[in-house]
């Protein structure tokens, strides 16, 4: 029998709570029961992403997409890890994806790979960003 993911739950006193994104990484955080009792104040989808937060480089970044995208309709998000890492943008790459993540689950840019939508969360090999299309 295949995995089904739970998008939209019931928590102990019966309310339904929608889908939510990491604060940190922008990912779908995917529902668990433990974590019923208190689904409105999860933020993270895991200790990693706790412990990492979302520090000053990461708005940084979140700018810098945004700022690009208002000179093209679409960009990189390596062109926005070399510009703000310099010589050390190489560590800077999975951070600037974090960052359009975070961008996306705020409704401000889309993740494309070709010319489709995709989802962030599952999302891998080379990816642009672009503001929603009406």
């Amino acid at each position: 029998m295949a995995h089904r993911q739970r998008t939209a739950v019931r928590d102990g006193a019966g309310r339904v709570s929608g889908p939510k994104s990491c604060a940190s990484c922008g990912r779908d955080i995917q529902w668990r029961a433990a974590w019923a009792r208190d689904w409105d104040a999860v933020r993270f989808c895991s200790n990693a992403c706790r412990h990492r937060g979302v520090t000053a480089v990461d708005r940084a970044l979140e700018a810098g997409i945004l700022t690009m995208l208002s000179a093209a309709p679409s960009i990189d998000p390596l062109d926005v890890a070399q510009q703000i890492g310099g010589d050390e943008w190489r560590a800077m790459v999975e951070p600037a994806r974090r960052a359009a993540r975070r961008l996306v689950a705020a409704g401000e840019v889309e993740i494309i790979q070709g010319s489709r939508v995709v989802n962030p969360s599952t999302a891998k090999g080379p990816l642009r960003v672009r503001r929603p299309r009406a």
